[in-house]
């Protein structure tokens, strides 16, 4: 197994048990991507917009998969929701995301 198959295989699992959990699935894309295609009852929260309505995001009360379209933003959108303490992980592109629901 090499060191892409592993780190691959370990976020696939912690998406995994987030489902489990009963996780919300947040895409961050921009509106124009969101109106392209989306996973069907995900939230849509666009990267830029996150900061300002971190509070929506605590009310939910749930754990969050955060996807975009490759995997940066929704990095970046996972980060920060852990920094304001919400259990939140990278699902990477929303595409590929679906595939696995």
């Amino acid at each position: 197994m090499g060191f892409f198959d592993f780190i691959l295989g370990a976020k696939k699992q912690q998406v995994e048990a987030y489902l489990k959990k009963g996780a919300i699935i947040l895409d961050v894309r921009t509106q124009r991507e969101w109106d392209t295609g989306h996973i069907e009852n995900a939230i849509h929260i666009p990267l830029d917009e996150l900061k300002n309505r971190v509070d929506e995001v605590k009310q939910l009360d749930k754990p969050i998969i955060a996807c975009c379209a490759s995997g940066v933003r929704s990095a970046k959108a996972a980060k920060f929701l852990n920094l304001n303490n919400i259990a939140a992980t990278n699902g990477g592109g929303w595409v590929n995301l679906k595939k696995r629901l």
